[in-house]
């Protein structure tokens, strides 16, 4: 039990440390390369394909007005911050297997760490 109370608290200060880690200025060219065909970043930008993500994080997920989430974004209790967007973006399908994003996800740590640290910056 002890084993698993320090690996729980192991994983939440990783977590929680995340962004810090990143660094914005390369999550931009990440964001460019594989998200801004279908996300914008600023406030009252368009909603291509996928939803603005300004404001996002404290925001709950599938509650963004003029976006038609899935049922399943609705219903996944998710509230964004550095440690669910970095499990959603790592691998969407396994966060929400029911969403409707159709991306693979970041896989490599260190684009998915400046990616992070990016739209803290660029969804104020």
């Amino acid at each position: 039990m002890k084993s698993l109370i320090a690996a729980a608290a192991v994983i939440v200060v990783t977590g929680s440390a995340f962004a810090q880690s990143g660094e914005a200025s390369r999550g931009q060219r990440v964001f460019n390369t594989q998200c801004k065909t279908c996300h914008t970043v600023e406030k009252g930008g368009a909603q291509p394909v996928g939803p603005n993500l300004n404001g996002l994080f404290g925001r709950k997920a599938g509650t963004l007005p003029g976006f038609e989430f899935s049922d399943a974004m609705k219903a996944s209790g998710i509230v964004w911050d550095e440690a669910t967007l970095a499990e959603y973006v790592r691998d969407p399908k396994a966060k929400v297997p029911a969403g409707k994003m159709a991306f693979v996800g970041v896989k490599n740590p260190a684009q998915l760490a400046d990616l992070i640290a990016f739209l803290k910056e660029a969804t104020k």
